[in-house]
């Protein structure tokens, strides 16, 4: 069993902390002892986020837009560890080209390159999250972390991300490592998603308007993505590969995570209506994940059911 006590008091720098994924990881980083510094654009925009997820960080202005500021925290931060859950590309209007390439590819370099490894410290010195678009058309199991043909803006400059810090990680000799991510869901994830819609919809009695749901996806509940995240964190050793799948393995129709989903949240199968939406052109088509490199890492595998990742986001709401 890992022991997560090892981030008592160590110094973790997280880069995204108010999106969805990294305001889970800091909460989970505060809740094991460490010393969080949040890099943050607007702190006081992000003051919500810190009070719900009970975050209680060093908390840095910081515009990653812009060259040099990422390193400029690193070196005054002096981090044991990084987490960078920073991105662009997610959301639908999330298109600016130039954008992209400076936060999913130039960053990842700018923050590798300024981090200094810590005696003390004996995990990894970067955390650095992915995404399943970087496979693009590959298809399969997706085994191979660098058999890699992303056709969107999004997975081609993360995928280049990942390719710097494959690279740069090996000349330098640094403990780094890059966590792909599937189809996460959970506590703090952004309105107009596919479980915050039935969440909201499950108080009003409205139809409520979904695609086919035929597309399948290996959903994952984002504490256990936290969890896969954080024990990685604490190998101890140079993983070949440089990146790897944080997944369940197992893959679901969209329409039967809703309609498990709606079964927890009491939401009446005819309110559902499957086909009155397209289906989004990125969808991707492959195998089960193979998260065999996962397993044999950290000896750990996610391991939430649907019902019990809707229970405990549905908890957290209220």
């Amino acid at each position: 069993m890992t022991d997560f006590t090892t981030y008592r008091d160590c110094r973790a720098l997280v880069f995204g902390a108010n999106g969805f994924i990294g305001r889970n990881v800091a909460a989970a980083l505060c809740e094991h002892g460490a010393h969080v510094v949040l890099a943050m654009r607007d702190p006081h925009a992000s003051l919500r986020v810190l009070v719900d997820h009970l975050i209680a960080g060093d908390v840095r202005k910081v515009d990653l837009s812009q060259s040099g500021e990422a390193a400029k925290l690193v070196r005054a931060a002096q981090p044991d560890i990084v987490f960078n859950l920073a991105g662009y590309g997610v959301d639908r209007e999330e298109r600016d080209q130039t954008l992209a390439r400076r936060l999913n590819t130039t960053l990842v370099r700018e923050i590798i390159d300024a981090i200094e490894p810590v005696e003390r410290w004996r995990g990894q010195c970067f955390v650095h999250v992915g995404t399943a678009l970087e496979f693009g058309e590959v298809g399969g199991d997706f085994s191979h972390p660098w058999h890699c043909a992303p056709t969107t803006l999004y997975g081609r400059t993360k995928f280049d991300g990942s390719l710097q810090l494959r690279n740069i990680a090996e000349q330098r000799r640094l403990r780094a490592v890059c966590a792909r991510l599937f189809t996460a869901y959970g506590p703090g994830e952004h309105a107009g998603r596919l479980l915050p819609t039935l969440l909201e919809n499950a108080r009003s009695s409205g139809r409520i308007l979904l695609s086919a749901g035929t597309q399948r996806r290996d959903f994952t509940y984002v504490g256990d993505v936290v969890d896969g995240l954080l024990r990685l964190g604490l190998v101890d050793h140079e993983y070949a590969p440089r990146a790897l799948n944080i997944a369940t393995g197992e893959l679901h129709t969209v329409r039967e995570f809703v309609e498990r989903a709606s079964a927890v949240l009491a939401i009446q199968r005819e309110r559902l209506q499957f086909g009155a939406l397209e289906t989004r052109s990125e969808e991707m088509q492959h195998d089960p994940v193979s998260i065999a490199n996962l397993r044999a890492l950290v000896a750990w595998t996610p391991t939430t059911s649907i019902e019990d990742g809707v229970r405990r986001t549905r908890a957290f709401q209220r």
